[in-house]
Parts: C-alpha cells; structure tokens; sequence
C-alpha cells in the first residue's frame, strides 16, 4: 500500500520535512496548512519540489468549521473553500480534509451539515476536488466516526467521503467493527497514529501525545483490518501531533515514522518483510574506554578474567561464567569516558536477522576488517549502541579472539552470566527505541514505567526474549546532560548476591551507598529473618519483591558513563527493581555531589 505522512508529524521547515519524508520512502505526504502558510516556497514551487523528491501530495489539511453554521457564517466559509481549492489546484492535491466543526456558532442539527457538506462538495466537484469528513474527538456536535459517516451518507454526494483517524476513533473508545459497514469507496482517507494511554483531556491528548502506531497503547493494527475490509485502498497515512518530534531533527523521526508503517502493515498482513529473527541470548556486551585500568581493575574485583585478546584489533576479552566483556582501548573516546559501545547478540540465523534489520530501516554499518576477521553484520540502535548478530556456534565471532592462557573465571559467589543490559536514550527517541527493538529485533515490550529521580522523572520500558535469556532496558534522561547518574549499566547474574557484595569489598571496592532510611522502610513493608536486613544494610543491597520472587541487588560506583549491577533473582521474579530506582539514582546523585551526602557507616 501507499504510505504518507503529514508534515505536522515531523520538525523543520517544509522543504527540510519534505526532503526527509522522500528519503525515509514515503510514498507521498499530507500538506499542513501551518507549513505551507510559512514557506517562502509558492503552491507551484512546492508542488515542483515534492514531484522532484517522487512524492505525491495526498491530501491537504485542515478546512475547519465549515458546517452546521447560520446561513451568513456558512456563506463566508464557502469564500474560504473557494481560496483553498484554487490554491490546492496549483498544490496538485485532489483531496481536502474538513474536520467537524468546533465552532461555538455550530447548531445541533444534521440535516443542516448535511445540506451544508453537500454544497460545499458541489463546490469541490468543480475543482476536480473531493472532501474527505473527519470527526474531531472533540467536536461540538459531531464527534464519533459513526455519526460522522450517517451525515456522509445522508448526503450522497460522489464528492464527498469519509476521513477515519484512528487517534479519534480509539481515544473516544469508539468500537471500530463497525468501520466495516462503510463502503470503501466512500472511505476517502486514513489517518494514523497510537497514543499511550494517560488519562487527561482528549484535546491536550491529541494536540501533544500522539506516536506513530506500535508506541503506544491503541490497536491501531485492529482499526487498519477493519478499514481493509471494507475494500479502502488508498493510503495508510500519519498524522501524528506530538510536541517531542516537533523538536527532534526530521530525518531520523521520517525514518522511525516509514518503520511504523512497515511493522504495521507485516501485522495486518499487507506486507511481508523477513520474518523477526529473535536473539536467544547476549553474546558480549562491548566497552570502550581511552584508560582500561580503572575499568580492568573493577573487572578483576568482581571475579572476571582476561581471557583472550582480537588478534588484530587492541580488544580484550575479559570472562566470568557466561557473561563475557569486551575492552576496546582502540576506537575514539568520548569526553564522558568509558560507555557502553555495543552489544553482540546471539542468533539462530544472524543473516536473516540483518536481512530483517535492513528490511525495517536499519541498514548493516559499514565495518573496517581484517581479510582473516570473521564476517559480523551490525546495526546501529536508536541511541547509537551497536547490535551484532552473532553466530552462537564456537566457530563464530570467538574465533577472532586468541587465547592469553588465562581460563574464565567461576568463582563460586561470581557472576554467571549477564542477566540485562541498561541503555540509556536521547530524551527525543524513547518511543523509536521501544518499536526499534520490537520491530527489528523481534523482542516483547512491557509497559513503560516512571521512575522518581530527584531532578524530576525517569522514563524506561524493558524488552525481552520469550525466555528472558535477552533481556534490555531502555530508560531516557529525565536531566539531560547529567552522565553520570543517567549512564548505562551491566546487570550481572549471580546465585548469591551476599557473598559476592562481601568479595567486591574485600577487594577494596566501594559499592554505591544506601541511606539508612530505605532499610527502616524495608522493615516496615517485609518481614526478615534474624540478621538478614542488618546484612543488606551493611552491603547495601537492595531489596524487591513481586508474585513470583524476590530480586536482591547491589551496584558499584559509575566508572565514565557504566556502571554493573550484581542481581540475584528467587523464585521467577520477573522485574528489575523499579520500586529501588529512586533510591539508588538519588544514591548516584549523593556520590556525585558528597556534600549533599552522609555516609554510611
């Protein structure tokens, strides 16, 4: 199917959105009357513009309250129309949007918006244009789709139709089933977008929090099978007001945009992309730093190994059960220190998961290798994080790695394996990365949590593997430009968080201190054995419960932008502690700035 966008969805001037809607593969876009309105471009020039960048315009936007008003309002609205449809004959475009009416003026009657709408379409006729009706969640007598699609069809006219937007249609919860009842052909456009699912007034809902379908909470996918049921082939379009792409560049917001599209149509079956190939477990995770000894020397602390060095790359492998960590002290450091650079992700058939990645936007990077290196394809996450798809067999990305004759460690309170990984995301790609990582990577979204942070909110939503083998975090700033409290983490797996917090500070390593009030509180909420919350308050573990276990866990101090978590999991507990997060961010903010903080004793 076509697919559009309207350049209210993105940021920048006209030409820079449309540039970045041709180069993301939109077919065509809907022209907001905002944007054209402040373009030095003329109707004609824009219209050149857009048949040079192969797009079409499918629509142009808004004509508001034109109906159900008194006879010299209504007459003064035709002047207006008439203006718009001269202006869109030099656009090109063929098809105007007119929203039900808000106006406090508008009278209550349908037979009035009937006749009215009809005239309004003989006017249309004439210019080789149709108008396509859409209910405003929020209009002043019209607001649901069905009520809009009864006055449509009362009036019978071939120039008029129908707009469906399914933020109006599911915001209202309105049962699209009944979609199905309008005849294709009268369906003249759809427009789309998610929205999670917050409650405040429908009009500040829609003007500022709208995402692209398969970011929020809404079943847009459900509303398109309805909509192709009835025979509607026009195209799948975005309309998408949301005041965080208003602000982020175009380009990567187009890209993001086309993604959802893509991923929406493989789920209504309109389109067949290569099938998700989902990772079954974490390969390495990969760290880059410009000065290895403040990291190498946590590492040994917390039981790990150099076990093997690339073979022609300045990369160390360093090893601890199944968790295995990359040191790169070659590639350009950033002037926050040591990050989080990439992570190699364990696949079943790591081509057709490249295959799926670049199907969905995410082209394979470009990498230097040597002819001996092992061929690893690589994405770039929204943040910038490198994805490998690794062969999980001995003869994979191992095999680049020789051996330093030291074997991995498995001490018996360390680590087994890496049990998530905490990634944090630009403030304006939250939502990009949540879709990013279902789409592309196949993985399961859970529902977005808001965190405590002591200069305001912490927004994250975790993805997983079915079997929780690959389990990611994704958090975004709550304050922007503060590193090391909004860094990125290591969560290490271990069957005994105790004795591994003991080993970490007999090496002499400081875990990030606890106040003592969090342990009242634990006191207050559960009950412990004898001498277990004084051990936790020594160590500074924290403590979860859900229904299915209980999570205990510790954190070192941040070296650059990461720092590890050591987490023991009983009884199947599922989370990540986000009843602690507010406790150990405010902890990072106290170590960052000790005069704010009273030690522990």
């Amino acid at each position: 199917m076509r697919t559009s966008i309207a350049t209210v969805s993105l940021s920048g001037t006209l030409t820079e959105k449309l540039t970045a809607a041709a180069r993301a593969g939109f077919d065509g876009v809907e022209i907001f009357e905002n944007d054209l309105l402040a373009s030095p471009l003329t109707p004609r020039e824009i219209r050149a513009r857009c048949l040079d960048l192969g797009l079409g315009i499918d629509l142009y936007q808004p004509l508001r309250d034109i109906e159900a008003v008194p006879a010299e309002v209504f007459a003064r609205n035709l002047r207006r129309a008439r203006h718009k449809f001269e202006l869109m004959g030099e656009l090109g475009a063929d098809t105007v949007l007119v929203c039900s009416s808000v106006d406090p003026e508008a009278i209550d009657d349908d037979a009035l918006a009937t006749a009215q709408l009809s005239e309004l379409a003989d006017l249309a006729q004439d210019f080789g244009i149709r108008v396509a009706y859409e209910a405003l969640a929020w209009g002043r007598h019209v607001s649901t789709y069905d009520h809009a699609w009864r006055i449509v069809e009362a009036a019978g006219h071939p120039a008029l139709g129908t707009c469906l937007d399914s933020f109006h249609i599911l915001s209202r919860g309105s049962d699209p089933k009944g979609i199905e009842d309008i005849p294709g052909e009268k369906i003249f456009f759809l427009q789309l977008a998610d929205a999670p699912l917050p409650a405040m007034d429908v009009l500040q809902w829609s003007r500022h929090h709208r995402c692209f379908p398969g970011q929020g909470g809404f079943d847009v996918a459900g509303l398109v099978r309805h909509v192709l049921r009835t025979g509607y082939d026009g195209p799948l379009s975005l309309e998408v007001f949301n005041d965080v792409f208003r602000q982020a560049e175009a380009a990567p917001t187009a890209v993001d945009a086309r993604r959802s599209l893509l991923v929406l149509q493989e789920e209504v079956g309109t389109a067949r992309p290569p099938a998700p190939v989902v990772p079954t477990g974490v390969a390495f995770a990969e760290l880059v730093t410009a000065d290895a000894e403040p990291l190498t020397a946590l590492l040994g602390a917390l039981g790990f190994t150099r076990t093997a060095r690339h073979r022609s790359k300045p990369v160390d492998l360093w090893q601890q059960g199944e968790a295995r960590l990359l040191v790169n002290t070659g590639t350009a450091v950033r002037r926050d220190g040591t990050r989080l650079a990439a992570v190699g992700l364990e696949s079943p058939d790591p081509a057709g998961a490249a295959a799926r990645a670049e199907a969905l936007l995410a082209p394979v990077l470009p990498r230097r290798r040597a002819p001996q290196d092992v061929p690893l394809d690589a994405v770039a996450a929204p943040d910038g994080t490198e994805l490998f798809f690794c062969d999980a067999r001995p003869a994979g990305w191992r095999a680049d790695f020789e051996d330093v004759g030291q074997p991995a460690a498995v001490a018996a309170p360390g680590v087994r394996g890496i049990d998530h990984l905490a990634l944090t995301q630009p403030w304006h790609h939250f939502d990009e990365a949540a879709l990013f990582h279902r789409g592309v990577l196949g993985l399961r979204a859970e529902d977005s949590v808001d965190v405590a942070d002591p200069y305001g909110l912490q927004r994250s939503r975790a993805v997983s593997n079915a079997d929780g083998t690959v389990r990611i975090v994704l958090t975004v700033q709550a304050a922007p430009g503060d590193d090391t409290v909004h860094a990125q983490h290591v969560a290490f797996a271990t069957d005994d968080v105790v004795a591994a917090a003991r080993r970490l500070r007999e090496a002499g390593v400081p875990l990030l201190p606890i106040p003592a009030n969090y342990y009242d509180d634990l006191a207050a909420r559960h009950e412990f054995a004898d001498g277990e919350l004084e051990t936790y308050r020594e160590l500074g573990i924290l403590h979860d419960r859900d229904e299915h276990g209980t999570l205990r866990h510790c954190y070192t101090r941040t070296v650059g932008r990461v720092f590890f978590e050591l987490l023991q999991r009983d009884g199947g507990h599922r989370g990540y502690g986000a009843r602690n997060a507010p406790v150990r961010l405010a902890a990072q903010h106290a170590v960052r700035t000790p005069a704010a903080h009273t030690s522990q004793p």
